[in-house]
């Protein structure tokens, strides 16, 4: 059930380094991205297969983790992704890509989760250096990366308290908590 995948389509930072993604599952998830919807039907997005220990490692190395959790500076070596799926825009079609951008970020996320693997959407990228590590052509921005791997975390949805704070937290035994807002806060009565 569609919901059901949706739930488990958590953000997950924390992975079971020693379990590999293979490159063709890589591609598999990439391939479902050819039948979402584009913005005037443009495709104007590119994808980098990265699952090497090099490379990840690079990519690594250039991001920032969980913004909330700001006495953690990232999953710990062993915990760390074993693949990467960057999402590149080319500029030679659009350079207003990201109602896109967002459709096939969740649709590898949806795929990931339906193989059993957990995955993270991270925007917060030192794209230059990035950009300039990877020998990327000037035409190609680093619109979003996705960590994929198999995840140790636990990830639970909790309902906003009556606070409304939507900061998500680890507990003592580091299952991650994510509030969610309840479905009458998100409809609005005309």
């Amino acid at each position: 059930m569609l919901k059901d995948l949706v739930i488990r389509n958590r953000c997950y930072r924390r992975f079971d380094e020693s379990k590999k993604v293979d490159l063709e599952l890589l591609k598999q998830l990439v391939e479902l991205c050819r039948f979402c919807p584009s913005a005037k039907n443009l495709q104007p997005l590119k994808f980098v297969l990265i699952n090497t220990p090099e490379l990840c490692n690079l990519v690594f190395t250039n991001l920032a983790w969980a913004g909330y959790l700001g006495d953690w500076d990232g999953p710990a070596k062993g915990e760390r992704p074993t693949a990467y799926i960057l999402i590149l825009e080319d500029k030679r079609l659009s350079t207003e890509s990201e109602w896109d951008q967002g459709i096939v970020a969740q649709t590898i996320r949806l795929g990931a989760a339906e193989n059993g693997l957990g995955s993270c959407i991270i925007a917060a990228v030192q794209r230059e250096t990035l950009h300039n590590s990877l020998n990327l052509p000037d035409f190609l921005n680093i619109a979003l990366v996705i960590a994929i791997g198999v995840p140790v975390e636990q990830v639970v949805i909790d309902d906003t308290d009556d606070s409304g704070s939507i900061i998500y937290w680890r507990d003592t035994n580091r299952v991650h908590h994510v509030p969610k807002r309840k479905l009458d806060d998100l409809i609005w009565n005309v």
